[in-house]
């Protein structure tokens, strides 16, 4: 969590960055390391849940859009998280989140999240399972071309953020494990802004971990 604070700290898109947790461990090792931090409930059933907690703390009151990087993206990049805010500062969208092409090999692996948009940007689905589904084989090169992997980074109004979390969990957020669709579900129009490169190294299993963890070994050293 410390590194996900710095990274998105040092990005100069956000006025202000907060790390939302409910573990006293985690809020503590960022006040060590002189991060901000707010602990939060532990019944939230989404990260968004949590964000709204905070959104609504005195200190933040003033801030009429609200960003979430997802603590399972260390390296995200500036793009996504601009790109995911623009989608919301410029109207076109109250809820707004980025996505980029997806690899092949990406297409059938749960733990990575696709998405599909209509033509003005806006997502249909978000699903762990390959869509879209190639039902023909001389398709292959169109899927490959709209093919989206969803990037862990909202942004949305306060209204909306409201809205969403006065939303009981759907089924089909409960089923695939994707606190996404519980707006959509509702009618909640989410913009996706595309950007070119998906971030380095997302943490979804213990793999993932042991590389995150070289990886920001290898950037500390650069810094040095």
């Amino acid at each position: 969590m410390v590194r996900v604070w710095e990274r998105v700290s040092s990005l100069g898109v956000a006025d202000d960055v907060v790390v939302a947790t409910d573990s006293d461990e985690i809020a503590e090792t960022l006040r060590r390391a002189n991060a901000s931090v707010a602990l939060t409930s532990e019944t939230h059933p989404s990260g968004t849940d949590r964000v709204a907690e905070v959104a609504e703390l005195p200190r933040f009151a003033g801030f009429d859009v609200i960003i979430n990087v997802q603590g399972d993206e260390p390296f995200v990049a500036e793009p996504a998280v601009r790109g995911a805010a623009k989608v919301v500062t410029s109207g076109r969208f109250p809820l707004g989140t980025a996505a980029a092409p997806a690899a092949a090999d990406a297409l059938d692996h749960p733990n990575v999240v696709k998405v599909v948009t209509a033509d003005d940007g806006r997502a249909l689905y978000f699903s762990r399972a390959p869509i879209p589904w190639l039902r023909d084989a001389t398709d292959a090169a169109e899927r490959s071309r709209i093919a989206r992997q969803h990037i862990g980074v909202y942004a949305y109004t306060r209204d909306a953020l409201a809205t969403w979390v006065s939303l009981p969990p759907h089924p089909l957020e409960r089923i695939e494990r994707l606190e996404q669709l519980r707006p959509l579900a509702a009618g909640l129009a989410m913009g996706v802004a595309s950007v070119s490169e998906l971030p380095i190294g997302g943490v979804d299993t213990e793999d993932d971990l042991a590389r995150a963890n070289a990886r920001w070994l290898e950037l500390s050293a650069h810094r040095a």
